[in-house]
């Protein structure tokens, strides 16, 4: 019996068939991009190996993440973002709620660090779920980012032209022909100025990578420079006039720690966006070493940034005294400085225009990733020969963001954008826990390398056939334990004295295979304790007896999980997977866990009708998968190998080809 999953043998091997039926589809994986196949894979031909798509430019460095990471996290909404938190929720404790919520953030950046330095492609939680968890989810997941993009591209550009029309003189100083204006007849009010923006972005986009990175830089640096004006003037003030804002009767905590941790709750979604770093994986010059420094230095830089400018507005005015339109703008005025809104202003204009740009960019890197899977049309994984960018893609993302922002108040759907980022935060979470204690242990490969498969199984059908192994110097005669059933070894070892140890190593097979499937469980069900936990947490209207109850259960298995995790080991196979090297999550399982939790926490609380909304596409999107990705996934008719043989099938299928 060879060891090898031909198509012949793939249920008798665990492994997944071809196009099967729906459940199979969904929980096949593919294969991840390692070192080793990447230099196999090179020297066979195009249509041996699915990596035969143009790749995309690699041209990014450490600044220019840093430039994606901050210019697409720190947005407006910082500047109206305290006002309203600090007034409902915080007071002058809003400082620790950045601090706090930036903890959480950082929390999802480490598991995000170590996947996009170990599968440096494009395509960010997608292709990491795709990898490790399986096809059904990564659609979702991709589905659902497709809309954050889309819509959250939108909404920032929508909210562009009024910013404008402030920095220009007022709400109606900007052009007829870009000037918001209202239908007759339709009551709907259309946005050039928003489209406008849309256009140049995706067109600057499309020009290619580094520039448009370096474009991204210049605009938000321009945008920190109006913070740091915003942090030292207003320190200035603060010192001259004794910081009235924290000279206060009801003390720092006037909402008490259940409010700090509130806001810290409504202030982390301006922490979402660097998850855009992840996206441009495949265009890093050093992946293992530049995306983890990218990802941490934007968290670090925009969290230090957020508690700098929280820590001066909340004392230069009392917080229940803050304007929650412009906190900041009316903050200065209110010692006299009015003309800094012009500063402001251009601050808040430039951070939109940037986090425009880090909402548009990520999109066209989705879809290029799920065609060159298969579960959307190759249209979308046109890479441009000239520039090096999915040009297709891009241009279909501009013109369906573009034609939103100039058609559509989405400010309502703005909750649509945080479910799709805590979605993928989460799945990245869980694909971190999958990738320490069960690694995926098949491989899909192409029908093509059939003739390698052989090859190398017919190799090892011949070394077991010899039936000759030597221990402590005695030639013994039986099947290898590599091609023997393991009862056989079992039976083999109690008449053969000789043979304890090799029987040991089998024994040490059915152990290794107890240990990932307790492990498999045990991180399902830590999951399905954290959904029981936070929703009987979040949903008051449940009766005590029965909410308690819940909470109970749902903590018993996450803790239980946790427990479980901790004390057995994780896999040894997670040195050898995907590119070696690179960053490694710290504390796990417990930070992967904590991650999960928070995420899943926020989720539960964005609102039904934000759930309603989402549902609908989702249901769309299962549609499309259902009559389109699942029948045209490149992992249709794959075979299914042990990982721990894909380096000899790759070399045998160099040799045959030589």
């Amino acid at each position: 019996m060879g060891f090898v999953a031909s198509n012949s043998r793939k249920k008798e091997y665990g492994g997944i068939g071809g196009g099967g039926g729906l459940l199979k589809g969904l929980i096949r994986r593919k294969q991840v991009d390692s070192s080793q196949s990447n230099s196999s894979s090179s020297a066979t031909s195009a249509s041996h190996h699915r990596h035969h798509h143009q790749q995309l430019a690699k041209a990014l460095t450490v600044p220019h993440l840093i430039a994606i990471g901050v210019g697409s996290t720190i947005g407006a909404g910082v500047y109206i973002l305290v006002g309203t938190v600090a007034r409902e929720h915080s007071g002058p404790a809003l400082t620790f709620s950045f601090l706090i919520a930036g903890i959480a953030a950082a929390l999802s950046a480490f598991c995000y660090a170590e996947l996009a330095s170990r599968c440096p492609s494009a395509g960010s939680a997608y292709h990491y779920s795709y990898i490790c968890v399986g096809e059904g989810v990564a659609w979702l997941i991709g589905w659902a980012l497709i809309l954050e993009y889309t819509i959250g591209g939108s909404a920032v550009a929508r909210g562009i032209s009024p910013n404008l029309a402030l920095l220009f003189g007022g709400a109606d100083s900007l052009p007829v022909f870009l000037a918001r204006q209202t239908i007759p007849g339709l009551g709907i009010v259309v946005d050039p100025c928003a489209a406008v923006l849309v256009f140049v972005v995706t067109g600057l986009l499309c020009v290619g990578i580094k520039e448009s990175t370096m474009v991204q830089g210049i605009v938000t640096f321009a945008n920190i420079c109006a913070m740091i004006f915003v942090i030292v003037v207003g320190g200035y003030l603060g010192f001259r006039t004794g910081w009235p804002g924290y000279e206060l009767p009801v003390g720092y905590f006037p909402f008490g720690a259940d409010g700090m941790l509130a806001g810290a709750s409504t202030v982390f979604f301006a922490y979402i966006g660097f998850d855009s770093v992840a996206s441009t994986a495949e265009e890093v010059k050093n992946p293992q070493r530049d995306l983890p420094m990218g990802i941490g230095f934007a968290l670090s830089i925009c969290c230090t940034l957020y508690m700098l400018v929280s820590a001066v507005i909340v004392g230069l005015v009392p917080y229940y005294a803050m304007d929650p339109d412009t906190p900041i703008s009316s903050a200065f005025a209110s010692h006299g400085i009015k003309w800094a809104a012009y500063i402001i202003t251009a601050g808040a204009c430039t951070a939109l225009c940037s986090t425009l740009m880090g909402s548009i960019l990520p999109q066209p890197r989705i879809l290029m990733a799920m065609a060159r899977d298969g579960l959307l049309p190759s249209f979308f994984s046109d890479v441009s020969k000239q520039t090096q960018v999915p040009v297709k893609s891009t241009v279909v993302t501009g013109l369906l963001a573009g034609t939103l922002a100039f058609l559509m108040e989405v400010d309502q759907l703005a909750g649509m954008v945080s479910v799709g980022t805590l979605l993928a935060f989460t799945m990245v979470a869980i694909s971190v826990l999958v990738l320490r204690y069960v690694p995926p242990d098949v491989v899909p490969l192409p029908p093509s390398f059939q003739d390698a498969i052989d090859s190398v199984n017919l190799q090892y059908g011949n070394a077991g056939s010899t039936g000759v192994i030597e221990l402590d110097n005695a030639e013994v005669h039986l099947s290898s334990c590599e091609s023997t059933p393991l009862l056989v070894c079992k039976e083999t070892a109690a008449q053969h004295p000789l043979l304890k140890k090799a029987a040991a190593n089998c024994c040490f097979v059915v152990n290794e295979d107890n240990r990932r499937k307790i492990a498999g469980w045990t991180i399902m069900l830590t999951c399905i304790g954290v959904l029981v936990l936070t929703s009987a947490a979040s949903n008051v209207g449940l009766p005590s007896s029965v909410r308690y109850t819940l909470c109970g259960i749902g903590g018993v298995l996450l803790l239980s999980g946790l427990v479980v995790l901790t004390s057995i080991d994780q896999d040894e196979a997670r040195h050898s997977f995907g590119h070696s090297g690179g960053f490694i999550c710290p504390l796990v399982p417990l930070l992967p866990i904590a991650c999960i939790l928070i995420n899943v926490y926020l989720l539960i609380n964005l609102g039904s009708a934000t759930w309603v909304r989402v549902s609908v596409w989702l249901v769309i999107g299962m549609i499309v998968y259902i009559f389109y990705g699942r029948t045209h996934s490149t992992l249709c008719d794959a075979v299914y190998v042990p990982a721990a043989r894909v380096d000899e099938i790759y070399q045998s299928s160099v040799d045959l080809l030589a």
